[in-house]
């Protein structure tokens, strides 16, 4: 599936096959642009500056069609964080560290249930070429965009190599990041307004045709042909030396060797937000006053934020239907979280060592989606804000051993998140 955009960093997609999500809701609207009188000359380049961290969140919808027959249609949510962890002193480059994280909704839920996060650290220049070790599979579309060393006029364009690196480990045993190259062409529109303000809009576009000889090693299926194409809408704004707004049509089509052709029509839309730093004491204390008195519920800083740890949540059995007793702790929890709007919330599910691990690994989800849909429906966030993951029995806090240490494990976990 195409899984995300990131133009800050480049764009950025990934393909994968799987067991058919359901249909997606309406798409995205695109940001109105109105077209101003041509400006003058202007350089692009992005900047860094150590420090800094910012989030983007992309939607994209998405057909899939398996043998030229209509198989699918999914809705996905991606929500990358990213840190400057070094930058030249002029701004000339970056040293990025970044979480990528993919979220689906099914058909009638409200909530997205995390399906893939990924690591990566990466260089940028201020032409927005990259510099990336081998092993890492994020960002996935590369050098994109990427600009001359030179003022570009309004109406000018130019051409920059690009590539795609896609993860096919799960589903087609490929081994190692698979590598697509592309030549992509580029036009300096001008000033625009969108969102009201105005941006400098730049158009991308790339075709992809290719027969790529077998990769080293697979144990399903490879790519024997490839052929689709991008378009892309890209707002940059020279005052930040980033793009901060995008918009994608896309159309790619693999045929695969075992037979197989998969392609995915679809669009794509995202927005970058500056992540303000995190008093993480300060707010602890904040959450644990306004928790006090509820059972079994503990409060901790963790590396993403300040969580809300609910432990023994009740359930009716083997189900994620919470019981009525446990209804005003959630009342009150989505009042709390309303104090901080402007915090993504991620909701955790975890269950005791009992069962199959892929059944407990489905009721840890089926119960964290269950809560966030929840604080969704009293009004603690919008379903963009706020997404759900499932972890079995693989984060312990107590001995599986014991009845009391079951109890614990089997818990929900709220993070308010920093970035």
């Amino acid at each position: 599936m195409k899984k995300a955009v990131l133009f800050a960093l480049a764009a950025c997609a990934a393909l994968r096959l799987g067991a058919p999500p359901a249909a997606a809701q309406a798409a995205p609207g695109k940001a109105q642009a109105a077209p101003q009188a041509p400006g003058p000359a202007l350089r692009f380049a992005f900047t860094h500056a150590k420090g800094d961290r910012f989030r983007v969140l992309s939607e994209v919808l998405e057909d899939v069609y398996v043998d030229r027959r209509f198989s699918h249609s999914s809705e996905i949510l991606n929500r990358i964080a990213v840190e400057v962890v070094d930058a030249a002193p002029d701004g000339s480059w970056g040293l990025m560290r970044g979480r990528f994280e993919t979220s689906e909704r099914p058909k009638g839920a409200a909530a997205y249930l995390v399906a893939e996060d990924y690591d990566s650290v990466f260089k940028r220049d201020a032409r927005g070429r990259y510099e990336i070790a081998g092993g890492y599979y994020m960002p996935v579309v590369r050098h994109v965009p990427s600009f001359p060393d030179r003022p570009l006029a309004p109406g000018e364009s130019w051409t920059a190599p690009g590539e795609e690196v896609h993860d096919f480990r799960r589903v087609f045993g490929i081994a190692e990041p698979y590598l697509i190259p592309f030549e992509a062409r580029y036009r300096y529109v001008g000033p625009v307004e969108s969102e009201g303000r105005t941006r400098q809009l730049v158009t991308a576009s790339y075709e992809i045709f290719r027969r790529p000889p077998p990769p080293r090693s697979y144990s399903i299926a490879y790519p024997v042909q490839i052929a689709g194409f991008s378009e892309q809408r890209i707002y940059w704004d020279p005052g930040l030396g980033q793009a901060v707004a995008y918009e994608e049509r896309f159309d790619f089509v693999f045929d695969w060797s075992d037979g197989r052709s998969v392609e995915y029509r679809g669009t794509a839309r995202a927005g970058q937000f500056e992540a303000e730093l995190m008093n993480r004491g300060a707010l602890k204390a904040e959450v644990e006053k306004a928790v006090a008195g509820l059972e079994d519920v503990s409060v901790a800083e963790t590396d993403e934020g300040v969580t809300i740890s609910l432990e023994d949540l009740q359930f009716e059995a083997d189900s994620a239907v919470l019981k009525p007793s446990e209804l005003a702790k959630i009342e009150r929890i989505a009042e709390l979280l309303k104090r901080y709007p402007d915090r993504d919330l991620l909701v955790g599910g975890h269950a005791a060592r009992a069962g199959w691990a892929e059944g407990r690994k489905k009721l840890s989800e089926d119960r964290a989606r269950a809560v966030a849909e929840r604080l969704i429906g009293l009004g603690a966030r919008s379903p963009d804000r706020i997404r759900a993951a499932g972890y079995g029995d693989e984060r312990p806090v107590a001995d599986n051993a014991t009845e009391a240490g079951r109890a614990r494990n089997r818990r929900v976990e709220i993070t308010i998140l920093e970035n």
